[in-house]
């Protein structure tokens, strides 16, 4: 049987299809690694450094509505030592999944302390009216076990700081996040969110770590 031949004009238009395509793969490779750049790949949460700016204008935006949160992981360490570190990612991956949904389209999530973080921080709109409701709402939601991939339950437990423009007297992102942290600190383990209002402006440190620069990490870090 004959191999049937290609007329010439379809031979360029097949060679010049290949390298096309080549370059159409690349680029959308290309248009996700720089999506992607921005965010944490454990959690999907958005590095310090793309949370900022984009926080700062939410805060602007919101003005009294905003609300920025701190949300720590209570006894990480135990997850990686007791059950190894992939259950570790998957608290760590499960609890920001559920930080963000509460947060919503009106939200944006962040992580700190890179890699080895196992803090949020999070700026969302929330009226002064509805603060204890979404706040108890965003407890009783993380504090739901958490199912591993082998089937176990794992407890988990988070501890959560807010502060808001209108309760605090700033917009400045920085200082809605010391004040966040202080309050943080002052619910720890205790199963119920802290709002920080005129009375933490003054802490000028939580459990042993200085707040005044938040994310020039610790003096002494709580369990």
């Amino acid at each position: 049987m004959t191999t049937p031949v290609l007329p010439r004009k379809n031979l360029h238009i097949v060679a010049a299809a290949v390298p096309l395509a080549g370059w159409t793969v690349h680029a959308v490779a290309l248009h996700r690694r720089l999506h992607e750049a921005g965010r944490d790949q454990l959690t999907g949460a958005l590095r310090r450094e793309s949370w900022t700016p984009r926080a700062q204008r939410l805060v602007n935006r919101y003005r009294s509505k905003a609300m920025v949160l701190i949300c720590d992981v209570d006894h990480f360490k135990r997850f990686n030592d007791q059950f190894g570190h992939t259950v570790g990612d998957q608290v760590l991956a499960d609890t920001a999944a559920r930080i963000t949904e509460w947060a919503g389209s009106h939200g944006i999530v962040g992580r700190l302390g890179g890699d080895g973080g196992d803090e949020f921080i999070v700026v969302t709109r929330i009226s002064a009216r509805r603060r204890a409701l979404r706040l108890g709402q965003l407890m009783q939601v993380l504090r739901e076990p958490i199912t591993t991939d082998d089937g176990r339950q794992v407890d988990v437990a988070v501890s959560v700081g807010a502060a808001a423009p209108d309760t605090t007297g700033t917009r400045n992102l920085s200082q809605l996040m010391r004040l966040a942290d202080v309050a943080m600190f002052e619910g720890k383990h205790t199963g119920a969110a802290v709002q920080a209002g005129p009375e933490h402006a003054g802490v000028k440190s939580a459990n042993g770590r200085r707040v005044g620069r938040l994310g020039t990490h610790a003096v002494a870090r709580a369990a």
